[in-house]
This record gives structure tokens, sequence and C-alpha cells, in this order.
């Protein structure tokens, strides 16, 4: 399945950090910045936590809830924001339902052998609850701007 700009954003219920849990649906009234990314502390990863959370002020200052989400569980969550201390919800998909039913759950190869794996993409979610714009493929250096950009533009 693929979600893109115009469609309903499907609706989630995940752990989150903290023992907490947070419903798409809930949210409603507020922009959402969902993003999908591959691991906890991986150097990527960490690079994209690290933009959101810089730029933390300026989306809660448009009234806009950030989300991250990977396969990792609560207790990495937990640690992966607490070492970088990341102000925004991290959510646990460890049995990649939500990451499926945004299509981001996919094939990856790597030297030559293929695996399932999540691919690094951000949705911005309308107070609607619709999808406004999907990056998928995304290169961290610029993507932080180019979705605080949309978000002001909603």
């Amino acid at each position: 399945m693929t979600v893109d700009a115009g469609t309903p954003a499907p609706d989630f219920t995940l752990p989150t950090d903290g023992g907490g849990s947070v419903t798409l649906s809930a949210l409603k009234g507020r922009p959402v910045v969902l993003y999908f990314y591959p691991k906890d502390d991986t150097s990527g990863c960490t690079k994209e936590a690290c933009g959101f959370r810089d730029s933390f002020p300026d989306f809660s200052g448009l009234d806009a809830v950030v989300i991250g989400v990977s396969k990792d569980g609560v207790a990495s969550h937990d640690k992966f924001k607490a070492k970088y201390d990341l102000p925004f919800i991290l959510a646990s998909d460890t049995e990649t339902t939500v990451a499926g039913a945004y299509g981001v759950w996919v094939e990856k190869s790597m030297y030559g052998r293929t695996y399932m794996g999540m691919d690094r993409a951000t949705f911005l979610i309308d107070r609607d609850g619709v999808v406004r714009a999907a990056w998928r493929k995304v290169k961290v250096p610029g993507h932080v701007d180019a979705v605080l950009k949309a978000l002001k533009a909603l």
C-alpha cells in the first residue's frame, strides 16, 4: 500500500517511549509530522532525530506533533531519547503494521543480500487527518527544513 498526498492518513495506536501510547486520530485538530526511520542510535537516524530536536521549537510553535517511528522496542526508544534529549514522541512499531500501512516496510538489498527494512520517509498530516506531503527515500541533509517549510504552508 502507498500513502500519498491527498489521501487520509491510516490511523494507528502504537506504544511509545516512557510507557505511553499514541493514537493518530486522537491528534485531529493538530498537524502531525510522522517520520519513519530504520534504527535507533545509528548515524543517519541520529542525525535526523537531532535535526527534528533542534527545530522542535519551530514545529511546536506551529502546534505540530512530531512522531518518530521505528521497529525498535520501547526500551530502545527510551535510551535513544534520553541519550540525545529528544523532545518528541518515539513510537514502537515492532510488528511493522503501521510501516506496512504507510508503504515504508520494504524490501532492501545490501551486499547482494535482500531483506525487509524500514524506508526513511516522512508524512505531513493536516489537522483533518489528510496527508498533505510525503517524502520517501529521505536524505537527511536539508530534510527537516523542507518539512518545516511545508508545515508553514498548511
